[in-house]
């Protein structure tokens, strides 16, 4: 069963994918940049594997590493979010793509989503509200959440210890991280995920992103409570 967001369908926008490796990027832009998409993915995506090949351990840590005073700006962000919250800084290698692709956009097109296997990255000019589905909680598709333009440029990632390709150490069925950033937003989703392994966690889990510089909002999913925390509206 898939997990993530069930995002709008807008007659107004075009909506496109840009595939690159185990890149799978879907994009709603105000007309199909297409190659201008595939352009940025090959660009960032280019930047990390050069990287990585130069530092192995950038990859595999699970852990903050220190990174060298010439890498590219996406490692750096990777990296920066990664200490904020004691992960390694692959936990946001979607959110990032998702943000810099995004943020590349935002030239050709005044609203941007790009949603990379349940991270988004998105600019918007009009109110939307973006469906939450996961897991075989009571709560499944059940839980919404409504963003308003002014809040935007922003990230909202998921974590799910149950469901998805994303490592956890944890076993919520959703951690839906909110921040102006999506690189952080996607790791601090994997460090509230890994604290979440029994429903008496989900304070805990809470407790956790309070601490987070950064951090705007968090929604936590484990059975059938859900707890939410920050400036988040959340229709259920």
């Amino acid at each position: 069963m898939k997990w993530g967001f069930s995002l709008f369908k807008d007659s107004d926008m075009a909506s496109f994918n840009a595939v690159v490796k185990e890149t799978d990027l879907c994009i709603w832009a105000s007309n199909d940049l297409r190659e201008k998409a595939l352009e940025a993915v090959l660009k960032y995506r280019g930047q990390l594997e050069r990287y990585i090949r130069r530092y192995p351990l950038f990859r595999t840590a699970l852990e903050p590493v220190c990174i060298q005073d010439d890498a590219p700006s996406i490692v750096k962000a990777m990296s920066s979010a990664a200490k904020k919250v004691s992960v390694g800084p692959m936990a946001s290698i979607a959110g990032a793509i998702a943000e810099y692709v995004g943020k590349d956009l935002l030239a050709f097109s005044q609203e941007v989503v790009v949603e990379n296997g349940g991270d988004i990255f998105l600019k918007l000019d009009r109110e939307k509200t973006i469906g939450i589905y996961y897991g075989q909680s009571s709560l499944n598709r059940k839980v919404s959440l409504e963003i308003r333009p002014e809040e935007t440029p922003m990230g909202i990632c998921t974590s799910s210890g149950i469901l998805g390709h994303s490592f956890s150490f944890g076993s919520a069925d959703a951690v839906v991280a909110l921040a102006d950033s999506a690189t952080l937003a996607d790791a601090a989703a994997t460090a509230i995920g890994n604290q979440v392994k029994e429903v008496s966690d989900v304070k805990r889990g809470i407790e956790f992103s309070k601490r987070i510089d950064g951090l705007k909002g968090v929604v936590i999913i484990k059975d059938d409570k859900m707890e939410v925390y920050g400036k988040v509206c959340v229709l259920v």
